[in-house]
């Protein structure tokens, strides 16, 4: 947790490792299996971390970063790959963003899904 921010998961490349946050236990299994594949198929392709993180307001943000030193990363295909999964993956976003309002932020579901 960073400045009100939560992670819900990420893959690092360099330790070949995935991290899912416990505190999202309740997100179905299906899910989470689609959130662990789209993780490490973006390290596995550009290398570096890759994150997904919820901002304070529930906004759902995909970040990524590599050392210094690694010059496999590729920083131009990181970007490009970030918005293919957030064009492809759009309705998965907005689903995730809807159960962190309701679930961890306790905001009122009726109110959300009048928006």
């Amino acid at each position: 947790m960073e400045d009100n921010r939560i992670v819900l998961c990420g893959a690092n490349a360099y330790e070949k490792k995935y991290y899912f946050n416990e505190k999202f236990s309740a997100i179905p299994e299906s899910i989470k299996e689609e959130l662990h594949i789209i993780c490490v198929l973006f390290t596995e392709e550009i290398g570096g971390v890759f994150t997904m993180v919820f901002e304070e307001d529930g906004t759902l943000e995909l970040e990524t970063d590599a050392a210094e030193e690694d010059y496999l990363y590729d920083e131009i295909g990181s970007g490009l790959l970030i918005k293919e999964i957030q064009r492809t993956r759009q309705e998965l976003f907005e689903s995730l963003t809807l159960f962190y309002k309701v679930v961890i932020l306790h905001e009122d579901v009726s109110e959300l899904l009048e928006e």
